[in-house]
């Protein structure tokens, strides 16, 4: 049992009688947790977060409990990209939904949320990223007046990721502001690789399951990738070691001109506590790759149920509070994209198109519709 109160990460031993539960932890995820209280008043059951980690350290751990037979948890959280994975130990969920619950869903994002048939997990949200940039720097005369001395070109929000690469080059002095922050490991490294190839025209595996980017656009991929660390320099030194939390944290300090990020984050780029730069940034769709295609590494946070479950009604209703439009609701609050039709409708209605926050609605919008990447399922 390991613990470290000070970060916010840790694992405890289960505590007989309540529901225990492995939750992903993090500034996108952390505000609906914020409801537990509410959800055991109501139901009178106790809630004990056992775990509570980051992703990839999250999905270690439940990888070794349930397979060394220690795991007993009653509810999990899980990515449909994880959940294909993880089948062996989720217990599925179709008994316990009429098909009226489930047609409030978007369709779409339920239908990722199966394995071989199997409902393994209920949706908490849509997650695709968006190019957030510093307004400041690209509308400011001497910059734009820099750029096209140096450049020829006029300083613009990049269309592609070649713009992007010569706006980072522009805007690095370190160590003070850097171009751009991509996550430097894990899953992160793997969605902004596996969208590069994707906008190269590539695919990370054939028909037949075998390696397919061991090809031009993989190359190029890794390259671009490659050049902005190591060649070019724009990004920051400690890119290795850095998660997606982290890539945003160098942005809302206001040593990044521009960074992707999901939507349960914004709520931070907003506030004066956390945010240097919440009234100098805007958002823009991905840059287009050298195919002219766009595609966002997306899917979906989930919860899911552990065939270790040992109070199965207890866990129902905590799995129905946690997606419920009121719970969805608190979290598009903060930024993250609901899976609920009532939900995105009620958000459209409520968010004017003329401000920022309607700007970002419209952006999302168009990724989920025309530009989202989904990873291997297996």
């Amino acid at each position: 049992m390991t613990r470290n109160p000070g970060s916010g990460f840790f694992i405890e031993a289960p505590k007989p009688g309540a529901l225990n539960v492995a939750l992903v932890a993090g500034p996108m995820y952390d505000p609906l947790y914020e409801l537990l209280p509410e959800f055991e008043k109501k139901t009178e059951l106790r809630v004990h977060i056992a775990a509570r980690l980051v992703h990839p350290d999250l999905n270690r751990h439940l990888d070794e409990v349930y397979r060394d037979g220690t795991g007993a948890y009653d509810l999990i959280s899980t990515h449909n990209k994880y959940a294909p994975s993880q089948r062996h130990f989720l217990r599925p969920l179709d008994d316990w939904y009429r098909e009226t619950e489930l047609n409030e869903f978007i369709p779409a994002v339920l239908e990722m949320s199966r394995v071989e048939g199997w409902l393994l997990s209920i949706p908490r949200n849509i997650d695709v990223r968006l190019l957030y940039y510093r307004r400041d720097l690209f509308s400011d005369p001497a910059e734009q007046e820099r750029f096209r001395a140096t450049t020829g070109r006029e300083l613009r929000v990049p269309e592609t990721w070649e713009e992007l690469a010569q706006a980072a080059r522009h805007f690095t002095r370190p160590p003070d502001l850097f171009g751009f922050a991509f996550p430097g490991r894990e899953s992160g490294l793997f969605g902004t690789f596996f969208e590069l190839v994707g906008m190269a025209g590539g695919q990370l595996f054939r028909p037949d399951l075998r390696p397919g980017f061991n090809d031009a656009a993989g190359r190029w991929a890794l390259g671009f990738l490659h050049r902005l660390y190591a060649v070019e320099k724009v990004t920051p030194t400690e890119l290795p070691e850095m998660r997606y939390d982290e890539a945003s944290g160098i942005f809302l300090e206001g040593r990044c001109a521009m960074v992707a990020d999901w939507p349960g984050g914004f709520h931070r780029y907003l506030n004066p506590l956390e945010s240097r730069v919440r009234d100098r940034f805007d958002l823009a769709l991905y840059p287009a790759g050298p195919s002219g295609q766009r595609w966002v590494y997306a899917g979906g946070h989930a919860f899911a149920v552990p065939t270790s479950v040992g109070n199965e009604e207890g866990a129902k209703a905590l799995l129905k509070f946690l997606t419920s439009a009121d719970a969805q609701w608190h979290e598009a609050r903060h930024g993250a994209l609901p899976v609920l039709k009532s939900v995105q409708g009620r958000l459209r209605a409520e968010t004017d198109p003329a401000t920022l926050e309607g700007r970002r609605l419209a952006l999302l919008e168009q990724t989920v519709n025309a530009h989202m990447l989904l990873p291997p399922r297996f």
